[in-house]
């Protein structure tokens, strides 16, 4: 099965918006504004050239696809499940055990998504939200009939647009990133400390990992979504660039396809992916019911491949990208590509 992905996906998480909040000529002054902000407001953020002022916390949340789950397992890592009206986001799994089974729960708004697979301009102003997140400004661009962050504006909507997607080029996407996406939102929603203590332990666990490879061969990795098709070639949705390369450097590996292509994705022949060495195999798996079994297909397919001969791979879902658990991904790809480590590892302790 081929997966057309959304033309967001390449990879790819404001504003002054009541006129209350700006002091606006028809509203009461900014200090009278200021004096029924919530405790520990106002907040004001700058996102991708726009300056939000929040004068308490978000209680609608709207939650756009663009085929990502960083935003709402960021909402849900902070306990902020009970703000989201609308989620459009899912994997349909996740290296956090009951993450999955707790996004499937959550209300979509009875929306019926656009051939984008996300939430049309109608839909999304009707659910009467005060917050719109999207991975990138593609979802808030009218000319794929989406409601644009003026729009929202008009309404008394605040938006936000996660790190690095601002431009919709997610190649240069890092793990700080993602712990910028849970500083914003401490922020935004006045749950500070929370974020902070996510990303100090995330932090410290890829730390430790990073630190036990540390000098071992960085061996070469290939990451591919699985059955997905973004290109014209056999293998389109092959990862070249974005916050991928940064785990893989954490766990003491390289990515075997960065020269491939500039961009997020390499789109590539049968016979340039059978050229390259191949140490491991990383399969992302986007709503795919077996993506082990894709997996075993590529090794399968490339039995010259060391991964192949070593029977080297591993299924991973939103741990590797933008979100709140990058920290597990470097943990799996590490144990993955430097075994002996963590066996003498274990041997160790347990002596």
């Amino acid at each position: 099965m081929q997966t057309k992905r959304p033309a967001a996906v390449a990879l790819a998480g404001a504003l002054c918006l009541a006129a209350t909040a700006c002091g606006a000529s028809s509203s009461p002054t900014a200090e009278a504004a200021a004096d029924v902000s919530a405790p520990g407001y106002p907040v004001t953020l700058e996102n991708c050239g726009r300056t939000t002022t929040y004068t308490e916390a978000p209680g609608r949340v709207v939650v756009m696809n663009g085929a990502s789950v960083a935003e709402v397992s960021s909402l849900l890592a902070l306990g902020l499940g009970d703000r989201i009206v609308a989620n459009a986001q899912s994997y349909g799994r996740s290296e956090v055990p009951g993450r999955a089974a707790s996004i499937e729960k959550l209300p979509t708004g009875g929306i019926e998504l656009n051939d984008a697979y996300d939430v049309p301009r109608e839909a999304v102003l009707g659910l009467d939200p005060d917050l719109v997140m999207s991975t990138t400004s593609y979802g808030f661009d009218a000319q794929n009939g989406f409601a644009t962050r003026d729009d929202l504006e008009a309404v008394g909507s605040h938006t936000y647009v996660s790190p690095q997607g601002c431009d919709q080029d997610t190649s240069r996407m890092t793990i700080d990133d993602s712990h910028r996406l849970l500083r914003d939102l401490g922020k935004i929603f006045n749950v500070g400390d929370r974020a902070e203590k996510l990303i100090a332990a995330s932090r410290r666990r890829i730390d430790d990992v990073s630190a036990k490879v540390k000098g071992e061969e960085k061996p070469d990795v290939m990451v591919v979504f699985s059955h997905m098709s973004m290109g014209g070639n056999d293998f389109s949705s092959i990862a070249a660039h974005g916050i991928w390369n940064d785990v893989l450097a954490r766990a003491g590996g390289r990515n075997a396809f960065s020269s491939a292509s500039e961009s997020a994705f390499a789109d590539l022949s049968k016979e340039k992916v059978a050229a390259e060495q191949v140490d491991a195999l990383v399969v992302i798996s986007y709503n795919d019911p077996d993506p082990e079994a894709y997996a075993r297909k590529l090794l399968k397919e490339f039995p010259q491949w060391p991964a192949a001969k070593n029977r080297r791979s591993l299924v991973l879902s939103d741990s590797i990208y933008l979100g709140p658990s990058n920290d597990l991904a470097v943990e799996k790809i590490a144990e993955l590509l430097h075994p002996d480590v963590f066996r003498r590892d274990g041997a160790g302790r347990n002596g």
